[in-house]
């Protein structure tokens, strides 16, 4: 392995939790705050509560020994923990008492036993990792003990004020604490780099979240990666929103810790609630680095402008403006770098498109690189989107070092590389690759797979991303995330036949959402397959904004959806559905969950307000003057009725009106 130091004096630890007691012990560093919790929750400027570097070490050694009196080294524990400074401080002890953690977001406790989709995954996780304990606040434990979850009952709750206590430590133990750390007498004692620390879920995208089996050595080579690749240091400091509890959340967590950097956290919600609280957070603290999903951009130009805030933004501090949750789209990028350049001080040179997934910890690939980023004009694009990766100039890797984490694109039926420039799945190999799916054996076999990709090359272990992506060549080598293979739709031509070509559902829900931007809500739009519509074409589902207007200003927003996808990207859609607020599920990283949302649309579980239904056998048409109807229609409205004024199923076969009133 590579060696990425910023220093001599501090050497790299096997494991994350290793570096606490380095920084500890370094009168730099012990007082230094390695954690700043920002609580927006009450309106006006936020309040803070800080985390020193000697503090989260002391708590991580006193809420271990806490932890060790309950369970036994080795085994699986629960934290149920919402976004905060206690959850930081639970992480770090389970690694320090080398214990197995699952952080899960806690269900709101009133609906504890109910059929929410925070519930059914709690139940989820305590059935496939069996803990041997959960750890909660006191309220959240009796609220647990009053609900009808006989499941939740069962286990063995460990309240966190508890562990919080400061209890008396012995001698040996205030050692450890004092910064002496695995160079004491004792040793470390907490996980090996072999040993499973974390199980975290992936996001459930496109079907059930899955346990991803972590090792503590995999975890600290992953940060490592990305220290190195978004040079950070002591120095740095980092603004984060998303959730701790897996992926680029949790991975930042580690990574504040490896680089010796000051991270200041707030919650998902506060966010959501007021987005512009992310970039005032980064002016405030001077932010030199910032991950956010690339959907955040497009959120905080419309509720986040200048107009919606008095405090002053000066982000010129940012140098790593970090884009995850691909696809990543220029345009919005480049609206969001014209936006807030030219007042704000935004470097377009900071934008730091990435690339990651559970299965690889979390950090693949970034296509920024520090040396040469004031030298650039921009990034390429290739089909509207930005690279996520910047790729050696060869595969064959002579004369260079091969990269410790290894990208290539495949042919998904053969597992063959493929040239570049031709679409395929991408996989990876890497020291940070998971070990598997807890208690999924042949998911596991069919995801982490061994492989000989190029001859002479010895025999690699990869990760089957389930990913599309294409390498384009130009004066350099880049990698497009092009979207989930899963949920593609097929192009359909006009005369009808399928297979043609495949386009990325986000290419649909793009073209939707463009025809009526004032109507729908942006990032809540889904569009997929759905045996609900004639012949099994395209369904679209798009929320729509507060006071969207009467049935037929939603009727042309339904037809103006059917137009604008048709011509911009040649699909065709068979059924748009508009849907209240919040009908759209999506993962806790605000990825649209659209297998999710075809089973809700099936089971008539998307509490509708309108929808329209397409005959395939017109074809699309409109434009200026036109009725703007492609094809034939079936429309229904707000009551179930048919919409007057509409064209009805005259042309269409007697099956398919059966079939259209069948699914109404």
């Amino acid at each position: 392995m590579s060696t990425e130091n910023y220093d001599p004096y501090y050497p790299d630890q096997p494991v994350v939790d290793q570096y606490l007691p380095v920084w500890a012990k370094q009168p730099a560093f012990a007082h230094k705050p390695a954690f700043i919790w920002a609580d927006d929750r009450r309106g006006g400027a936020p309040s803070y509560a800080a985390l020193t570097y000697s503090e989260l070490n002391a708590a991580a050694q006193r809420m271990a020994r806490g932890l060790l009196e309950t369970v036994r080294r080795g085994d699986t524990v629960l934290l149920l923990a919402p976004p905060g400074l206690r959850l930081v401080k639970l992480i770090f002890a389970c690694q320090r008492a080398g214990l197995v953690a699952v952080p899960i977001v806690p269900p709101d406790p009133s609906k504890l036993g109910t059929l929410s989709p925070a519930h059914r995954h709690l139940l989820r996780a305590v059935s496939q990792t069996r803990p041997s304990a959960a750890v909660a606040d006191d309220r959240y434990i009796d609220a647990v003990r009053n609900s009808p979850a006989a499941a939740l009952k069962h286990l063995r709750w460990v309240p966190v004020g508890h562990l919080e206590m400061d209890l008396h430590l012995g001698s040996g133990d205030a050692a450890v604490a004092d910064g002496d750390g695995p160079e004491g007498r004792a040793g470390y004692m907490g996980c090996g780099p072999g040993e499973t620390y974390l199980i975290q879920y992936t996001s459930g995208a496109t079907g059930p979240p899955r346990p991803v089996v972590v090792t503590a050595g995999a975890a600290a080579h992953n940060v490592r990666a990305a220290r190195k690749a978004y040079d950070l240091g002591p120095g740095s400091v980092v603004v984060s929103w998303l959730p701790p509890h897996h992926d680029c959340g949790l991975m930042f967590l580690l990574l504040t810790v490896v680089s010796g950097a000051t991270c200041v956290l707030a919650s998902p919600a506060a966010f959501l609630r007021r987005p512009r609280l992310w970039i005032e957070l980064v002016a405030e603290f001077r932010a030199t680095c910032t991950p956010v999903p690339s959907f955040a951009l497009p959120l905080v130009l419309k509720r986040g402008r200048p107009e919606h805030g008095t405090r002053p933004l000066d982000l010129a501090c940012l140098r790593n403006l970090i884009l995850v949750n691909e696809p990543i789209y220029k345009a919005s990028v480049d609206a969001f770098v014209e936006e807030f350049g030219g007042t704000a001080g935004l470097d377009a040179a900071s934008v730091s498109p990435s690339y990651g997934l559970a299965e690889n910890c979390t950090f693949v690939s970034t296509a920024w690189r520090r040396e040469e980023a004031k030298l650039r004009s921009g990034l390429p694009s290739y089909k509207k989107l930005l690279p996520s990766a910047r790729l050696p100039s060869t595969t064959a890797y002579s004369g260079e070092v091969a990269p410790e984490i290894d990208i290539v694109v495949v042919d998904e039926q053969t597992g063959e590389p493929v040239e570049d420039g031709v679409e395929g799945e991408i996989w990876v190999s890497s020291p940070s690759n998971a070990s598997g799916y807890l208690g999924h054996p042949s998911a596991t076999r069919e995801v982490f797979v061994r492989a000989w990709l190029q001859p002479g090359r010895a025999t690699a272990s990869f990760v089957r991303t389930g990913d599309c992506g294409v390498v384009v060549r130009g004066t350099e080598r880049y990698l497009y995330v092009l979207g989930r293979s899963a949920d593609a739709v097929v192009a359909v031509s006009d005369g009808g036949h399928r297979g043609q070509r495949r386009v990325h559902a986000h290419y649909v829900e793009t073209a939707a959402l463009g025809s009526s931007p004032d109507s729908l809500r942006g990032g809540c739009v889904a569009a997929f397959f759905s045996t609900s519509s004639p012949s099994s074409s395209v369904t679209v589902v798009a929320e729509l904004q507060t006071g969207s207007g009467n049935n037929v200003h939603l009727r042309s927003i339904c037809d103006g959806i059917r137009r604008a996808v048709c011509e911009e990207e040649g699909v065709k859609v068979g059924h748009v559905v508009l849907a209240e607020r919040g009908a759209v599920p999506k993962t806790t990283s605000g990825k649209l969950r659209r297998r999710s949302a075809r089973e809700m649309l099936a089971a008539k579980m998307i509490p509708k307000v309108f929808e329209a239904f397409y005959d395939e056998d017109t074809p699309a048409r409109g434009g200026d003057g036109d009725m703007a109807v492609c094809g034939t229609s079936w429309v229904v409205g707000e009551a179930g009725t048919e919409v007057a004024g509409m064209v009805v199923l005259a042309s269409g076969s007697a099956s398919h009106r059966q079939r259209l009133q069948s699914s109404l």
